[in-house]
């Protein structure tokens, strides 16, 4: 991998607008599959009917990329970002962009209430709870 393609992670928290029904993320999450593995993302989206977490991972530029449309999505608000920076190797190498739903607002509620790093060792410690559709 060269200097260019080092891996680099964001892990962020948003809100669903509040007037979109929650099946818009089938349709985000649909469009952002295809889109990610053509650009080397992969990663997890956790949603649990309001609030999304997630967790990405890929080449610095085609992370930050996507991002920045993230944070210019109206679906999201309240965008709040734990962790941003290098990686040393991927976390999520068995499928490309992982979905799951959270039982209940609480488990997400309780990751935006953290910062940075122990945010993220949270969502990380939650996953094997999750039942990942990748």
């Amino acid at each position: 991998m060269t200097e260019k393609q080092a891996l680099h992670e964001v892990f962020y928290c948003s809100m669903l607008t509040p007037d979109l029904p929650p099946a818009t993320v089938g349709s985000i999450v649909t469009l952002a599959r295809a889109r990610n593995a053509q650009y080397g993302i992969t990663g997890l989206l956790v949603f649990d009917g309001m609030r999304f977490c997630q967790h990405l991972e890929g080449p610095h530029g085609a992370v930050e990329t996507l991002m920045r449309r993230i944070e210019q999505d109206r679906r999201h608000t309240d965008i709040k970002i734990f962790r941003r920076g290098p990686l040393a190797s991927r976390r999520y190498s068995g499928f490309g962009m992982g979905l799951a739903e959270s039982e209940g607002p609480d488990l997400m509620a309780g990751i935006r209430a953290l910062d940075g790093e122990a945010a993220l060792a949270h969502f990380l410690a939650l996953r094997p709870s999750f039942d990942i559709n990748g």
